[in-house]
C-alpha cells in the first residue's frame, strides 16, 4: 500500500492512547517541517524542570522581563537534546530561523535570547530542549498505524494555555474530548 504525501507543516500531532514510545506517550507535537524529506517538530506539553531564568543562567544571558523567568523550559524530543530550539510568534529576522507560517518560527541562534533577556524579542515564545524527527515516509506510516490525530494548529493552544491544557486543547480543535479516546485502532 502506497502512502500518500502529506504536509503537516503547521499542525499538531496529537499522540493517540496506545502511543507505546515514551518520548511521546500523551503528547502533543507542533511540526515546523513536513515534506519529502521527513518531519521536525517540537513537543509542545511536557514542561521540564528548568525555567527560562534557569536556562538564561547556564548560556551566560541576562534575563531582565521577570514575566519570562519563572515559564518553562519544555523536552522538544528525543534529538539533539543538547539545543535549545525557540518557537515564537512573530516570525523576526533573527540569525537562524525556520518560518513554519507567516506569523510562526523556530529558532535555533543564540540573538533571540539575547533580545528576550533584553526584553526586545517575539511576544510570544515557548522554548524547547531537542526536537522530534522523522525520517521520509516515517510519520506518514504512522498515521497510517494510528499513532497520531492530526488537526491544524492555532497559536492560541500553543502560546496561551497552560501547557496541561495544550492535549485538550488540540483534541478540541477536532471536536474531540480527551476521555473519549480509546486505546483500541479500528478499521473499516
Amino acid at each position: 500500500m502506497t502512502i500518500e504525501p502529506i504536509n503537516l507543516t503547521g499542525h499538531f500531532l496529537i499522540a493517540m492512547p496506545a502511543m507505546a514510545d515514551p518520548n511521546f506517550s500523551k503528547t502533543v507535537t507542533y511540526i515546523c517541517e513536513h515534506n519529502e524529506k521527513g518531519a521536525l517538530g517540537v513537543v509542545v506539553n511536557r514542561p521540564t524542570d528548568m525555567t527560562l531564568q534557569g536556562l538564561f543562567e547556564q548560556v551566560d544571558i541576562p534575563l531582565e522581563p521577570s514575566r519570562l523567568k519563572a515559564l518553562p523550559v519544555h523536552y522538544g524530543g528525543p534529538v539533539q537534546v543538547d539545543r535549545g530550539f525557540v518557537l515564537h510568534e512573530p516570525v523576526g529576522s533573527w540569525q537562524s530561523t525556520l518560518q513554519v507560517r507567516n506569523d510562526i518560527g523556530l529558532t535555533t541562534s543564540r540573538d533571540i535570547l539575547t533580545a528576550l533577556g533584553q526584553g526586545e524579542g517575539p511576544e510570544r515564545v515557548l522554548i524547547t530542549i531537542g526536537y522530534a524527527g522523522w525520517a521520509a515516509g516515517q510519520l506518514e506510516n504512522e498515521i497510517g498505524q494510528n499513532a497520531w490525530l492530526t488537526v491544524d494548529a492555532d497559536a492560541a493552544t500553543l502560546f496561551d494555555l497552560p501547557p496541561e491544557a495544550r492535549m485538550a486543547g488540540a483534541l478540541g480543535l477536532l471536536g474531540i474530548d480527551l476521555s473519549c479516546l480509546s486505546e483500541q485502532a479500528g478499521h473499516a
